[in-house]
């Protein structure tokens, strides 16, 4: 369950003011049909972050487990950093509009998380728990968490979140548990 739950809250905090954040708002003002645009966001979360949880649950065979120890912590320490960092979104990722509200959201989202942080994380929390459903269904919670309000809400949110702050809070997890995986701690817990 633990899983789950790291899963859940680090995506759903470092997805606050993330490029798909930005896109979700910018899709619900152009199509503003919230249904499909929340689906296209679950099928391509779930594709994109089954993709890379398996990557991740795939990378722990390679490599033995202090190598694997190092490299997640290492992993967890950047994406502490990472996260800190704000992004920036290219409206041409949301221009497919030829291909309806759900098309697009899917294309779209997909498109925009391959290589961002919250899929990088989902590789990591993947090798780390070693457990690709539980750390999927919680990285897409996560996803969905964040971007349905942005989707359904749009603008009267998005001036009222404290994007600085909630940076922080998912950078300070980032780290612990980069921390605690370098000293070996997450062993210890079960992590």
């Amino acid at each position: 369950m633990d899983a789950f739950l790291v899963s859940t809250g680090i995506v759903a905090l470092a997805e606050v003011g993330d490029k798909t954040q930005l896109l979700a708002f910018i899709l619900a003002a152009k199509f503003r049909k919230p249904w499909p645009i929340i689906a296209g966001i679950l099928v391509a979360t779930i594709a994109n972050h089954g993709f890379a949880g398996a990557v991740g649950a795939w990378g722990t065979t390679l490599m033995g487990q202090d190598t694997l120890r190092w490299l997640l912590g290492i992993s967890f320490l950047a994406m502490a950093v990472w996260t800190l960092i704000p992004d920036r979104f290219d409206e041409d990722e949301a221009n497919l509009a030829r291909f309806g509200a759900f098309g697009t959201t899917l294309i779209a989202f997909f498109l925009a998380e391959m290589g961002d942080k919250t899929q990088v994380a989902t590789v990591a929390l993947a090798a780390q728990y070693q457990n690709l459903a539980l750390v999927v269904a919680g990285t897409t919670v996560g996803m969905m968490i964040a971007n349905v309000p942005a989707v359904i809400f749009g603008g009267k949110i998005a001036d009222r979140m404290p994007v600085r702050l909630v940076h922080g809070i998912a950078a300070a997890i980032f780290a612990i548990l980069g921390i605690a995986t370098l000293l070996g701690v997450a062993e210890v817990f079960g992590l």
